[in-house]
């Protein structure tokens, strides 16, 4: 059994929006291991129910909000004029859940737009996470980025939600789904990811922060080689990658997801005390 808690926290400029939060906790027992779970662009974390309750399982208590101007969360849709800003909203996810849980190792897990914002926490407070995880992220080059920074007015194209999985209902629920995002994306969240992944080359590798890398190979929303480099500049002493043959964007919404959350589970348990991966 589960126990879920969603509350709003304060985030976005300045604090002075809410974040829409959420837990996801045993209903017995003690978690012997922090997740914090970092979503993608125009999603929100209420897709990641299954996701959660897997960690949970596998011993996690689990956190997460929606980003700014995502999901529940205030804020124009989709505008995010500074991914510093996001950034210290995970910061400030995570500070709540040190409140409770102040000794359990912290595995940070980003998923796409995610996996850059979680690689850049783990840049800019390299003493928090025990590990990181990033999931098809954006990282490296992402030509999409560049190609509409280029034009003078980005088309009103949505995501093809056929790129996310090949189970076909991961598709339907996705464009069926009113919190998430199907509009064009925004001139000053594009610029401003373009400015985030400069700088993410610039502070270099994580160090000795543990890294596991998941990509699809037939991921065509964030392919795979764009990603790689991003991945080489962060990754430091301890990197792990697994690449799924022929999965597409979204691993723990494919037709294996258990298989990738497996790779995550395990990977998490390299570092709860006593546990056997």
């Amino acid at each position: 059994m589960i126990t879920t808690r969603e509350w709003a926290l304060a985030g976005g400029p300045d604090g002075s929006g809410k974040l829409a939060a959420r837990a996801w906790a045993p209903a017995e027992g003690e978690p012997t291991w922090l997740a914090v779970l970092v979503h993608g662009y125009g999603e929100h974390l209420g897709r990641y129910e299954h996701v959660a309750a897997a960690l949970v399982e596998a011993g996690a208590v689990v956190y997460g909000a929606d980003h700014r101007g995502h999901g529940r969360s205030s804020g124009e849709r989709v505008l995010i004029d500074d991914f510093a800003g996001v950034v210290e909203d995970v910061h400030r996810v995570i500070t709540q859940a040190r409140t409770a849980y102040r000794s359990l190792p912290l595995i940070l897990i980003g998923h796409s737009m995610g996996g850059l914002v979680a690689a850049r926490y783990a840049q800019t407070h390299p003493e928090a996470p025990r590990a990181l995880v990033v999931a098809s992220p954006v990282l490296g080059r992402w030509e999409v980025l560049e190609t509409l920074s280029g034009l003078e007015e980005i088309p009103d194209i949505p995501i093809d939600p056929d790129t996310l999985s090949r189970d076909p209902e991961v598709g339907a629920a996705y464009a069926a789904d009113e919190l998430v995002w199907h509009g064009p994306f925004k001139r000053p969240t594009v610029l401003a990811m373009l400015t985030e992944l400069d700088r993410l080359h610039e502070a270099g590798c994580v160090g000795t922060t543990p890294l596991l890398w998941l990509h699809g190979s037939d991921d065509a929303l964030v392919p795979l080689a764009g990603s790689k480099t991003g991945v080489e500049a962060l990754a430091g002493s301890d990197v792990t990658v697994r690449v799924f043959p022929e999965a597409r964007h979204e691993l723990f919404n494919e037709t294996n997801r258990d298989e990738a959350l497996a790779e995550v589970t395990r990977f998490a348990h390299r570092f709860v005390p006593g546990s056997r991966s």
